[in-house]
């Protein structure tokens, strides 16, 4: 079915060109045919070098800024002044045209989980679309717009932040009808400078909710009066453990393998269970449930569609691995990382049944002069919870050197120094967590391990 036709195209961008597409590209090598093609510009790349590849891959059409060689006048070339810039004009165009309720997810960390948990909740109740893995930024919310359908019942979008600034324009795009703070931390103190700041940044995206819109956020956060303050007259839903939180944690019982949690929802009493294990996941899945709620789901029928939920690739996911004498359990963290993060997906690690508990970490990014204390806070629980610790990075370097000698595997300048030395140290029996920042890509030690396991 047609997405975007070439009219709307134009109306959106104020292009000239263009043809109908069935979705919105900006990555050859996941380009679908009949999908128009966004020629970005980055820092590494230039999207129009790729114009000839997508439109031989099948692309319907490419929206473009520059000249392409051998494309001069082709009708299948949108043309616009900067694509940046079209793309969100096209996700703006996209929101305009929706029809459904819109969820917006932010916070310090927690988001993308959060976000999964939610969306589960509401296909089960509707046509629901989702930000893909972490789409959150100025060209990854746009993108997750225009690919709405416009009659879609719901869609849950993700923003992300680096900077301060970042949020308000984002929320503003997407104008969601209920937007979700997960968290409040020192993600990003380096470039905000306090936890003040924060919490001001995220709650900034309830500037862009629409009128008789509902602001989530967790009763028991740093700073959660600048949160209910900034949420203004729309109407505020609380999440945590205690009593006066809108849903409130009761209890969670966690093994090896997933989460038992009790909770109560607007009032209603509720019983779930998660394969994803940690306190933080029943928290997440609390506010998850409540968000849905706020939307018109059941809390009961939320809680019975979450039920079974497993943590997605890079966030905690599960997956056995075939090694020399018998299997070993990777627990993939890899896609990002802050000290409440590292701390939860530790306190997994240490439930796991296995010979060796190995923890692997890279370092945790963008904290500024507290980045030397965030890395050092973390010393107590490596060496509760785990039996081997590798790393990787200038700051985890600190924590190599902190923690009982019994514990140091290896230290190494980067994850692909390091890699080696984690999958040479493979045994069978060891659970293994991968975590750092996605700066310092433990992507890659995560592909080593599976690679050789292959």
């Amino acid at each position: 079915m047609t997405l975007w036709s070439s009219r709307d195209l134009r109306a959106a961008t104020g292009g000239t060109g263009g043809a109908d597409a069935t979705g919105v590209s900006i990555d050859t090598r996941t380009l679908a045919p009949g999908d128009l093609f966004v020629a970005l510009v980055g820092e590494n790349a230039d999207g129009h070098r790729y114009v000839a590849d997508a439109l031989a891959r099948g692309a319907a059409c490419a929206m473009v800024h520059a000249e392409v060689p051998g494309f001069g006048g082709d009708a299948r070339l949108l043309r616009v002044a900067d694509t940046l810039a079209g793309l969100a004009d096209l996700g703006r165009f996209a929101r305009t045209r929706f029809t459904g309720k819109v969820a917006a997810i932010t916070g310090s960390v927690g988001k993308t989980t959060a976000k999964a948990m939610l969306a589960r909740i509401l296909a089960a109740h509707g046509a629901t679309h989702a930000a893909v893995a972490s789409y959150n930024n100025q060209w990854g919310l746009p993108l997750t717009l225009a690919r709405m359908a416009p009659d879609a019942a719901y869609a849950v979008v993700e923003i992300g932040m680096n900077h301060a600034g970042e949020v308000a324009p984002l929320a503003h795009l997407a104008r969601p009808h209920l937007a979700l703070i997960t968290a409040i931390a020192p993600v990003h103190v380096g470039h905000l400078g306090s936890l003040e700041a924060i919490a001001d940044e995220k709650g900034s995206i309830f500037s862009g909710l629409e009128p008789g819109g509902v602001a989530v956020i967790p009763a028991e956060a740093p700073h959660a009066g600048r949160l209910r303050a900034a949420a203004g007259g729309h109407t505020v839903l609380s999440f945590g453990t205690g009593r006066e939180a809108d849903a409130r944690l009761i209890e969670a019982e966690s093994d090896a393998s997933g989460v038992r949690l009790r909770a109560r929802v607007l009032g209603v009493e509720i019983e779930t269970s998660l394969a994803a294990p940690g306190a933080h996941m029943a928290m997440n899945a609390t506010a998850a449930m409540l968000a849905a709620s706020a939307l018109g789901i059941a809390p009961r029928e939320a809680a019975a569609t979450l039920c079974g939920f497993a943590p997605v690739r890079g966030r905690g996911e599960r997956r056995v691995l075939h090694v020399r004498g018998g299997e070993a359990l990777l627990l993939d963290e890899s896609y990002n990382a802050s000290a409440p993060s590292v701390r939860a997906a530790l306190a997994v690690l240490a439930l796991q049944k296995a010979e060796r508990r190995v923890a692997v970490l890279g370092d945790m990014l963008e904290l500024g002069e507290a980045g030397p204390a965030e890395h050092l806070s973390l010393v107590p629980d490596i060496a509760r919870d785990a039996d081997r610790l590798h790393v990787c990075g200038r700051l985890m370097r600190l924590v190599y050197d902190a923690v009982p000698e019994r514990l140091r595997g290896v230290w190494a300048e980067d994850s692909d120094a390091l890699a080696p030395q984690v999958v040479a140290d493979l045994s069978a029996g060891d659970a293994v967590l991968v975590k750092g920042s996605l700066g310092s890509r433990m992507a890659r030690i995560v592909a080593a391990l599976e690679e050789a396991a292959a």
